[in-house]
């Protein structure tokens, strides 16, 4: 495994639509509050004409509703339990972009970084196939 003393750190945040085969995602130097807001609006502008996207969160400090966070109104968040990563699909869009893009590779730089970031994230979203297949779950969906 290549190894590497020096860290320096990029955050991608990003949110899929399964049934839509789509992401919206934003690549920051840090994971806060501001940088969360950063993704919501992002994520408001991907979202269909007259429809709400219910964005599925854990219990990170910058996903929690409060006098800072500024949630789009079309937009309503999902808080999970705490310890129920299996509930949202991110998780596992997280740990295939590491296991097949994000893996085992030492980058020179913070650019660098940022790079393998975009083009990982890039690559997902380009295939709206495999989005639905990462984040679909029959034993989740709710049919009305």
């Amino acid at each position: 495994m290549v190894r590497d003393n020096r860290h320096d750190s990029a955050y991608i945040f990003g949110a899929i639509c399964p049934a839509r085969g789509m992401g919206a995602g934003i690549i920051t130097p840090c994971a806060d509050i501001e940088m969360m807001n950063l993704h919501l609006a992002e994520i408001s502008t991907q979202v269909a004409a007259g429809a709400i996207a219910v964005l599925v969160c854990d219990g990170a400090g910058w996903h929690r509703q409060g006098g800072e966070l500024k949630i789009p109104g079309n937009i309503v968040l999902l808080p999970l339990p705490a310890y129920s990563p299996e509930l949202n699909p991110m998780e596992n869009v997280w740990d295939y972009l590491r296991q097949n893009k994000l893996c085992a590779t030492v980058w020179d730089s913070y650019e660098q970084i940022v790079e393998a970031c975009r083009t990982a994230w890039n690559w997902l979203i380009a295939d709206p196939d495999r989005i639905t297949s990462i984040g679909s779950r029959e034993w989740a969906r709710v049919n009305v």
